[in-house]
């Protein structure tokens, strides 16, 4: 129990538990913000397509 002691009164420990828990925010946003641009660039992509078939 010392080390969560340690985690949540010293200043490195709560400076640390801001660090791990930004990491694991900043990984969700870019999962999230990774995933929505490739779904967009396959929509793009699907829509060029069609209209290339169009075309032809």
């Amino acid at each position: 129990m010392g080390l969560f002691l340690d985690l949540f009164t010293s200043l490195i420990g709560l400076l640390s538990l801001f660090t791990i828990v930004f990491v694991i925010v900043m990984g969700f946003f870019f999962m999230r913000y990774f995933s929505n641009r490739m779904e967009e660039d396959q929509r793009n992509a699907d829509k060029q397509q069609r209209e290339r078939v169009a075309k032809a």
